[in-house]
């Protein structure tokens, strides 16, 4: 969690806004699989009881973002093979859905703040600035999704992600520019208000991004068996 604030903050529904945070940080990276969260800890940066904190991770865990192993033992999960898959062909729906809307009804100004984040992507992959690059690669996902204006859909790409997350920023760093290279060819698209070339650019980016996530997976697994 080096360099995220967790700092709060209102008292008011506390634990939902501990939840919220903590899914930020998972959909961002600030997690990765393998991480271990606890609860103490976590209250005590918080300044608050571990009731809230303890409420919000169990929220996490019914979405399977987190798994409790112990009630000390409360874990950021690998995805196994299949579960990435799943997910990866769902997103592969949904983003793509997300992404035609996006360029029918993108706005000069919408399209403008489109660039500004991929710029500023190119920009932390350029400084090695890996959680940076994440945490901006994330926002640009889920702003084809607002910009689309299809609120149920963005709800269920933040599920997605919130299991997703850790594992794409532990690949983000060594995938390097893979990450974003077709995010050129997405905005080509939108500009020009292409729908299905723009839902092509976002599923080429998904599958092309599933190379060094699969690595990953199976280099996480084989480590599993060896050990």
């Amino acid at each position: 969690m080096a360099g995220y604030d967790l700092s709060l903050v209102e008292h008011d529904n506390l634990g939902s806004t501990i939840y919220q945070k903590l899914c930020e940080a998972l959909m961002k990276g600030v997690f990765k699989p393998g991480d271990r969260l606890k609860i103490r800890d976590m209250a005590e940066q918080l300044g608050t009881s571990v009731t809230p904190v303890r409420d919000a991770i169990l929220r996490l865990v019914q979405d399977q973002a987190l798994v409790l192993r112990s009630p000390r033992d409360i874990r950021v999960p690998m995805l196994t093979k299949a579960g990435y898959l799943e997910i990866r062909d769902i997103r592969l729906n949904l983003e793509g859905l997300a992404a035609e809307r996006a360029a029918q009804k993108a706005t000069p100004a919408q399209i403008r703040a489109l660039e500004a984040l991929l710029k500023r992507n190119e920009e932390a992959i350029g400084a090695d600035d890996t959680p940076l690059a994440t945490e901006l690669n994330q926002m640009f996902h889920f702003a084809l999704a607002d910009i689309a204006d299809m609120p149920v859909l963005r709800d269920i790409q933040r599920r997605l992600w919130l299991q997703m997350g850790p594992l794409i920023a532990d690949v983000y760093g060594g995938a390097g520019r893979v990450m974003i290279d077709h995010h050129y060819p997405l905005m080509d698209a939108i500009r020009r208000h292409d729908g299905p070339a723009a839902s092509h650019a976002i599923q080429t980016d998904i599958l092309s991004a599933s190379g060094p996530i699969l690595e990953r997976i199976d280099a996480a697994a084989t480590k599993l068996v060896t050990s």
